[in-house]
């Protein structure tokens, strides 16, 4: 009588149900949410913040910002192009660059919240913390819409010109030119490339 063969199961995939691939619709309602959030935050802040804090929580707010230009960077290192299963998500972008793809607009939203906002908060309260956040949430809208950019229209502009094709030479070489929007950190980190 033969002895059955067993195997070993497949490892599961973590986060298998997970789709970064979008619909036109939901890929676009990104953009409008994140750009609801960038005009209704500072509105807000216009009627609330204490009249002393006004120029802190501006200043939390670039400060926000340029801290997105360094958050984009790395993630786009060390967490897309360097840890599973973000790894894999990632993949499919370089395979396929001009579809929908991009990250689920619940994730980003929690992540800036939990990340960025609650932490800014506990440390330097509710208005700086938010103006922090909304720097940060600027620079990601920034981000996604050059990004698409990159990807879906003909650069009108020298600077657009270049930071496609730097991004082009990316999903050449993914181990170069991490930067979307900034490309000094590339420079700073030595993984640019001409």
């Amino acid at each position: 009588m033969p002895i059955p063969v067993t195997r070993p199961p497949k490892p599961e995939r973590p986060l298998k149900n997970i789709t970064i691939e979008h619909t036109s619709f939901a890929y676009y309602a990104d953009f409008g949410i994140y750009l609801a959030l960038v005009l209704l935050i500072p509105a807000l802040m216009t009627l609330y913040a204490p009249p002393l804090l006004r120029w802190p929580i501006v200043l939390a707010g670039l400060t926000g910002l340029a801290l997105w230009s360094l958050i984009e960077y790395a993630m786009h290192r060390y967490i897309f192009h360097g840890l599973e299963p973000f790894q894999s998500l990632h993949a499919e972008h370089h395979r396929r660059p001009l579809a929908l793809i991009a990250t689920p607009t619940w994730a980003s939203l929690a992540l800036i919240t939990v990340l960025v906002w609650l932490p800014a908060t506990l440390l330097g309260g509710l208005w700086l913390g938010s103006g922090l956040a909304l720097g940060v949430t600027a620079g990601y809208l920034a981000y996604g819409v050059v990004h698409h950019g990159v990807h879906h229209w003909h650069a009108k502009n020298a600077w657009l010109h270049q930071l496609k094709r730097q991004h082009a030479i990316h999903h050449h070489d993914p181990v170069v030119n991490y930067g979307v929007t900034m490309l000094w950190w590339d420079r700073a980190f030595g993984s640019h490339k001409r």
